[in-house]
This record gives C-alpha cells, structure tokens and sequence, in this order.
C-alpha cells in the first residue's frame, strides 16, 4: 500500500532557469500554477492522515491549487539551504570550480539569510519527517502527504530507503510531479518516482 505522497512544487523562473533556489521566497510561473492543479488528481485518490506543507510559498500555492486543505507547515521540509550558492546556476558555479557537484563538494556560507548547510543536515531534517510521516500512519491503508523541494525529497527518499543522505544524487526530481514511498514485504521501498500528471 502506499504510505506516503510526495508533491514537489510547480515550476518557478528560478527553477525554470537552474538557479539554485533554497530560502529564496518566490512564487510559482503560470506554468506552474498549471502543474499543481494538474495534481488535484493525485490528491483525490487519499484521504490523508496528515498533509505537511514546507513553508515556502511555491509549496503552499501548489498544496492549494491542488486542492489540499487543512494543512500543516513544517519549517523541517525547506529546501536545502544553499548559502553563498542562492540564485545561482550550476553552470555559473563551474565557471570558478570546474566539476563543481552539489551532492560531492556542497555550499560555501552565504550571507545571514542563506547560511548555508551541508547535505547531512538536509538529512537530519529529511529523517524528522520520516518519523512524523511514520508516527500518523494508523494502518496499511493510511497516506500522508509531504509538498516540498527538489534537493528536499531526494534526500528524504534515500533516507526513507536506509541510505546516506547524499544518495538523493541518484534520484532526479522534476517541478509539478509526484511520488509514492511504501512498503513491500515489510522493508520500504519507493513505488513512483518523478511522475508527471497524465
């Protein structure tokens, strides 16, 4: 059965663009307003027993638009926090450091708005919704819903598999798309990864 849902929000012009995009509060493009209406699909197919929302409001618009109510925000589901790398392209990243790799080398610290983390402490926030998500689980037929960030659910899908953190390297995540996590034979295992709407 599935356990739980994961939303990653609507595109946004930083996302759209590759900009590294972590504590930077911007809203959804229209495209992406579309995207998340497009999940209302996925969010009628449950009822949940708990919908956690990141604070950002590019993941609050697109619990809305698709249809999610009764939410609650969850300061653990922010993005990675980028640091001195906010706003920033990977391409423009290797211009000074070629080969640059967010999941091997990481973030330099930015300015007090953007610290900056390493992808250990993604993890750690990542493991802390795996055990809320865990804890409101009332049998095999409950769901809870998570809407977060790219980085953000990458980590906390190896993490739900038992891997380290920097794992999420192997699972790409595209805007306005779904995935399920569950259970098959009693170990967790992912069942949909980086679906689109249909």
């Amino acid at each position: 059965m599935v356990n739980i849902i994961l939303l990653r929000h609507g595109e946004t012009e930083w996302s759209k663009a590759g900009r590294h995009t972590g504590r930077t509060d911007i809203p959804l493009t229209p495209h992406g307003e579309a995207q998340a209406r497009a999940l209302d699909s996925v969010v009628k197919a449950c009822d949940f027993a708990l919908v956690l929302v990141s604070p950002a409001q590019r993941a609050a618009r697109t619990a809305e638009l698709a249809g999610l109510t009764g939410w609650e925000t969850d300061p653990d589901l922010w993005e990675w926090d980028y640091g001195g790398y906010e706003g920033v392209t990977t391409a423009t990243i290797r211009e000074t450091i070629p080969g640059w790799y967010i999941w091997r080398d990481g973030v330099i610290p930015g300015d007090s708005a953007h610290p900056g983390e390493n992808v250990d402490h993604v993890g750690e926030r990542a493991d802390r919704a795996i055990t809320r998500a865990v804890d409101a689980l009332t049998g095999d037929d409950s769901s809870v819903l998570l809407v977060a960030h790219g980085h953000f659910l990458r980590v906390l899908a190896a993490r739900w598999l038992g891997l380290p953190a920097s794992e999420g390297r192997l699972l790409r995540l595209d805007t306005g798309t779904y995935c399920s996590l569950g259970y098959e034979h009693g170990e967790r295992v992912v069942l949909t990864w980086n679906s689109p709407v249909r």
